[in-house]
């Protein structure tokens, strides 16, 4: 399983991701390319070669035009949402910010709608987001794991006044992680860094057996003497695991008073908010009434936050939670190259071998409103694609 282990000894932040990342082999013409997918402007990010220690690292330096506007959390998955990036890069990108976005609403107390982001709505910081989720998806990452993250002491100035380090943000991001203060001041953790790490992250503590293919270091902005302030990242092969039940939690709510008109958006709401699926069944209420039962999958620690949203967005006065069991077969993404143009196969996979291979929908759907054939048609081609790519491993 083709992994990514974060080394945090040096903290993290948006541009040293982008710069490990390029370090560990994404080209950046390539991230360039597809980081003008999202369709804005007034940005550019240039990759630097700089010293930290003595240790060569790539600096990301992204440059944006002065902006004066804050922007809410639906104004960004917009941007993601309308962009032409591909659907696991808008996926990655948008819980990115989601996530973000519920501890900025933690810290303040406020709604999740109502927040409008400082520093981490500006340009740069869309960038970085979507510029790292563009390069874990360059480099085929399907695993995830982190070491402790060395946070910082100290105090910092931010849009609200002077808070100690880390800042609430970036603290509320990293509950439940591994982190520790280190000896040098400054702050070492971004809430951009934060909510990126914290979001694709399964696993935190040492690095595991690997084999080693590539390493990356990314420099952050500042240069302490005789501490390399880099992020290293390490991408290699890890055995894949024998697939083990993991505890999920289900949140259920029964509703026979409720315009159809909103379900469709309540839905949209819970899969922006990280929620493992949402799915509604016809039922039976009482005095005969036809009602939807209204289901939510999430970890275990988002109870919170999807209750908030069902009180706020339905009427429901009332709402379930119960533990349930869940299996997953590993899975990865392959690229496979058509006639039709390339498209990425989801491939699913038993521990005897058995493959279920399913070509990604909507790439599908385009190729073939593009060459006026039948969708099934270009379904069919990716389909035999994989069969003779696999045939040749």
């Amino acid at each position: 399983m083709k992994t990514l282990y974060f080394d945090c000894f040096a903290g993290a932040s948006g541009d040293m991701i982008l710069g490990a990342l390029v370090g560990a082999g994404v080209e950046p013409l390539a991230l360039i390319e597809q980081l003008e997918l999202l369709g804005v402007s007034g940005w550019q990010i240039d990759f630097e070669k700089v010293d930290r220690s003595g240790i060569s690292a790539t600096y990301a330096k992204v440059k944006t035009a002065p902006e004066h506007a804050h922007r809410h959390l639906s104004e960004i998955l917009k941007i993601i949402d309308d962009s032409r990036l591909s659907d696991r890069v808008k996926d990655r990108a948008a819980r990115i910010f989601s996530r973000l976005a519920e501890a900025e609403a933690q810290v303040h107390n406020e709604l999740i709608e109502k927040i409008h982001f400082h520093e981490v709505g500006a340009l740069d910081a869309i960038i970085d987001v979507c510029g790292a989720a563009i390069g874990f998806e360059l480099l085929g990452i399907e695993k995830f794991i982190a070491s402790p993250l060395r946070v910082g002491t100290g105090m910092i100035e931010m849009a609200h006044g002077r808070f100690p380090i880390p800042p609430p943000a970036v603290a509320e991001l990293l509950k439940g992680k591994p982190i520790y203060a280190g000896d040098i001041e400054g702050e070492f953790v971004t809430p951009t860094g934060a909510a990126i790490v914290s979001t694709v992250c399964e696993e935190f503590g040492p690095m595991p057996s690997m084999r080693i293919d590539a390493n990356g270091y990314g420099a952050g902005a500042r240069d302490p003497q005789k501490f390399p302030n880099v992020l290293r990242v390490f991408v290699g092969q890890t055995e894949s695991t024998a697939v083990a039940d993991e505890t999920l939690l289900m949140i259920e709510t029964n509703i026979d008073d409720m315009s159809p008109q909103l379900f469709g958006y309540v839905m949209d709401r819970a899969f922006e908010m990280g929620a493992l699926d949402c799915y509604l069944t016809p039922t039976q209420m009482k005095k005969n009434r036809p009602g939807l039962l209204l289901s939510i999958l999430c970890r275990s620690d988002e109870r919170e936050k999807f209750l908030q949203m069902l009180f706020a967005e339905t009427t429901t006065i009332g709402a379930r939670s119960y533990e349930v069991r869940r299996r997953a077969l590993p899975r990865e993404t392959v690229r496979v190259e058509t006639r039709f143009g390339p498209i990425d196969v989801k491939v699913a996979s038993t521990s005897n071998g058995a493959v279920n291979a399913m070509p990604e929908f909507e790439q599908c759907r385009a190729a073939a409103q593009q060459a006026g054939v039948a969708l099934r048609e270009v379904q069919e081609a990716a389909r035999q694609a994989y069969s003779c790519q696999n045939r040749e491993r």
